[in-house]
């Protein structure tokens, strides 16, 4: 379907394209592979990939005929005169300067045309950014699998723990408890640590009063999920409280603000703006959100330079947060499924602010 999806959108001078990203081959196919080639036309499709493969896609691969990938030189340019093709658009995004001259050389002897002027990585990125039925449902068996992580670990989170065996705890649980893969590297950092966004869990000890912030997702069928929740051991001050509600302030807003026809920088402005009049816009530098599927971050972006326009069927986060070095951070994740009238929250687990006395 989605294969099929992309022929028909595809500009009327291309003739076909050839994808070899792994998750765009992932996405089209079903299929995971680090070595494969699609080669899509108006008149046939063919997916190409080696002997460590071919079995597996044979098995898996429906949406188009499976050959075994021997000599690259030779079968590319046999299957675009096979499809009568002249002009081949490459992914610009993803094919290297080398691999660009890779198919150059391929092409010439034949006169086939390359394009990789970013129109068929346009339309790639136009049709994942609305999911599925079936897409949707891979996501919310994710989520489900992560928040049950959550709701466990929580109860055994206490001072003396280090960041690395909390996140440890999380990717256990999620890939005992059905996760293919965990979705990225858990995050897991407290205290003066939780003011680094994308920081690295390691022996630092947890310790009383202070914030844990822990941002992680599963993959169920090659599709992603992704939360953060920050929690609190033993107790708060009173800033460390303030914040975490300004916060959660600015998350509510940006989800009342989703749906079908707002742009998304209008939901990033939502959350922002709320963050700016509080006094600390200068301590939220990432944007509020970004697409979720087959990838952890995909579009739509949510961003204040992002020049989307949402539609139902996109899967965004909304995930505002405040950055204090040298004293804490705090960021809180839900991921949202956009529909006409709204967006239905995917993510159910609280938001409370947890004081953790285990």
């Amino acid at each position: 379907m989605f294969l099929q999806n992309l022929i028909r959108i595809l500009p009327k001078d291309i003739d076909a394209c050839i994808i070899t990203n792994p998750a765009n081959i992932r996405y089209f196919t079903g299929f995971s592979t680090e070595n494969g080639y699609i080669i899509a036309s108006r008149n046939g499709s063919v997916f190409l990939t080696d002997s460590r493969y071919i079995e597996a896609a044979q098995a898996k691969v429906d949406c188009c005929d499976v050959v075994e990938l021997k000599n690259i030189r030779e079968l590319v340019p046999k299957y675009l005169k096979k499809f009568n093709c002249s002009s081949v658009a490459v992914e610009a995004d993803f094919v290297t300067v080398s691999g660009l001259r890779e198919y150059g050389k391929m092409f010439k002897p034949d006169g086939f045309k390359t394009v990789f002027d970013g129109r068929l990585d346009k339309c790639i990125r136009f049709l994942r950014c609305t999911k599925a039925e079936e897409e949707v449902e891979n996501i919310k068996a994710a989520q489900a699998i992560a928040e049950k992580a959550f709701n466990h670990v929580i109860k055994y989170i206490k001072p003396g723990m280090t960041e690395k065996e909390v996140a440890l705890a999380l990717d256990f649980y999620m890939l005992k408890n059905g996760a293919d893969a965990i979705s990225f590297d858990t995050i897991v950092v407290s205290g003066k640590k939780s003011s680094l966004p994308h920081g690295v869990p390691d022996g630092k000890i947890i310790e009383f009063g202070d914030f844990v912030t822990m941002d992680f997702g599963a993959v169920v069928n090659g599709y992603h999920s992704d939360m953060t929740r920050t929690v609190a051991i033993g107790e708060v001050s009173s800033m460390m409280a303030d914040v975490y509600s300004i916060v959660l302030n600015a998350q509510a807003a940006a989800i009342k603000t989703a749906c079908a026809g707002v742009p998304a920088s209008t939901v990033d402005f939502a959350a922002r703006s709320i963050i700016d009049k509080s006094g600390y816009g200068h301590a939220f530098g990432h944007s509020t959100g970004h697409g979720v599927g087959i990838e952890i971050h995909e579009e739509p972006q949510v961003s204040p330079k992002s020049g989307y326009t949402l539609q139902a069927g996109n899967i965004i986060t909304a995930e505002p947060g405040i950055y204090l070095p040298d004293q804490f951070g705090i960021r809180i994740e839900d991921m949202l499924l956009i529909t006409e009238d709204g967006n239905e929250n995917l993510t159910s687990a609280t938001k409370e602010l947890l004081l953790l006395n285990n």
